[in-house]
């Protein structure tokens, strides 16, 4: 390939305590929680609005907030969750008494519930403002390079977050990374898309709701109705009386950190949707007049680097329920790995694992700030789903409310440290821990 130098004089922007790339769950939490702190901030966003795949991507499910006893992502999530309900942005056929039962929500609605959040915490930001290059020294960055409509600008900063889901940032800047599994194979992405005219009523009494959708599959799949065969069916997702957000369909062999591979991804995503109105429309009942009304702005990409830190959370850490003594939350969603190929084989392992790798009521396992903490970068944090851990704790903590967990206390460990001067591996844990705690975040080990 060829290669040609580039060099130019930029302005630097902005002069910030905290630089947060990304405004998905865990940015936005980072960013506000910093914020809220006194630091100064400033969050870059390169789609149009905060929320990633819950809001552009049209992913609108809040999986596993609680335990089923505990809410294990209360603090900003406690804010974000409490947001929608106010604003009637839950699914109708929600009930307030049992707010984190499954939360479907109206990504509209979450879209300003988390500009609402973003404005009162006085933190700086942009849309449409993408993180590009980093300049580093000695494991220390000092600035980040960004690319806007107004041009090509520099932000400096003390501590720079990491909220980019696929840790642009931190590989820029020079940290180790893993992708996949041990041959390269990572999670399918889904092109979500959005439905009206659904009879949720006659769907649920005739046995085609959430949970039972995908039972009419291999019928469907017996009669050609698809190109690629996919036994896999997340389903359709009401957000309204007669509405839904479909997380159906999957791109396989998609890489998230290729535009290339995106761009394919997508095309094929808009085509196969209508593979899928196919099938809910002649083997389902209640879909029948559906119709689609749009597809994601972005692609749902579930899994692309992981960024080894001081700690690698695994999977034995998932199976004692693992206890930290520098823990910053506690999670308990199951391994949700969707199979990299769809055939038979592939889709055995992942029900085997969905069904083995998970807890009973009021289990979790806790998230060690060390695992925020990227080697060989000493004022960095790297948080949602790539995070330092093996591919079945990214299978876990890749939800949202697993991003909101690290994002907030990533956003208070670098209000601290930018306030005191420190570099990340100098914050006092127990000083975090106890912020964390005072904002209502669940550290039930923390005394």
């Amino acid at each position: 390939m060829k290669k040609i130098s580039f060099s130019r004089k930029i302005p630097v922007k902005y002069d910030v305590d905290v630089f947060v790339a990304g405004g998905g769950p865990s940015g936005i939490a980072a960013a506000v929680v910093a914020a809220r702190q006194g630091a100064k901030v400033f969050l870059a966003e390169g789609t149009a609005c905060f929320g990633g795949m819950g809001t552009a991507a049209g992913l609108p499910l809040f999986c596993s907030p609680e335990d089923g006893v505990n809410v294990t992502s209360s603090g900003f999530g406690t804010d974000v969750y409490e947001g929608l309900w106010d604003e009637g942005g839950n699914s109708p056929f929600m009930s307030r008494k049992d707010p984190y039962n499954t939360l479907t929500f109206n990504g509209e609605i979450l879209k300003r519930v988390y500009d609402n959040l973003a404005k009162k915490s006085k933190m700086g930001f942009s849309f449409h403002t993408n993180f590009m290059d980093v300049s580093v020294r000695n494991g220390i960055v000092d600035h980040t390079i960004c690319s806007a409509k107004s041009g090509i600008f520099a932000v400096k900063a003390k501590i720079f977050i990491d909220a980019t889901g696929d840790g642009d940032l931190c590989a820029t800047a020079g940290a180790t990374f893993k992708k996949g599994d041990e041959n390269g194979y990572m999670q399918p992405g889904t092109l979500c898309s959005l439905w009206c005219d659904i009879d949720w009523k006659k769907a649920m009494k005739s046995n085609c709701g959430v949970w039972q959708q995908s039972d009419y599959l291999p019928k469907a799949i017996k009669d050609n109705v698809f190109t690629i065969p996919d036994p896999h069916l997340p389903g359709m997702l009401p957000v309204g009386i007669h509405s839904a957000w479909g997380n159906v369909g999957h791109t396989f062999g998609v890489d998230g950190t290729d535009e290339r591979s995106l761009t394919k991804a997508l095309l094929w995503g808009r085509q196969l949707v209508m593979e899928y109105e196919k099938f809910y429309k002649k083997y389902l009942k209640g879909y029948e007049k559906m119709q689609l009304l749009g597809t994601g702005a972005l692609l749902g990409v579930r899994e692309t680097r992981r960024i080894m830190g001081d700690y690698v959370l695994n999977l034995e850490d998932f199976k004692k329920r693992a206890t930290f003594a520098d823990e910053i939350g506690r999670f308990s969603y199951p391994v949700d790995i969707h199979p990299p190929r769809p055939n038979a084989k592939s889709f055995k392992k992942f029900e085997e694992i969905f069904k083995k790798l998970r807890y009973e009521r009021g289990e979790n396992y806790g998230i060690p700030f060390r695992s925020l903490i990227p080697r060989k970068l000493k004022n960095v944090l790297v948080v949602g789903r790539s995070i330092s851990c093996d591919r079945y704790i990214q299978g876990s903590v890749r939800v949202m409310p697993g991003c909101f967990i690290t994002g907030q206390a990533a956003g208070m460990a670098a209000a601290i440290a930018s306030d005191k001067g420190l570099q990340t591996r100098q914050v006092d844990i127990r000083e975090l821990q106890g912020r964390l705690v005072k904002m209502g975040a669940f550290l039930p080990n923390y005394k």
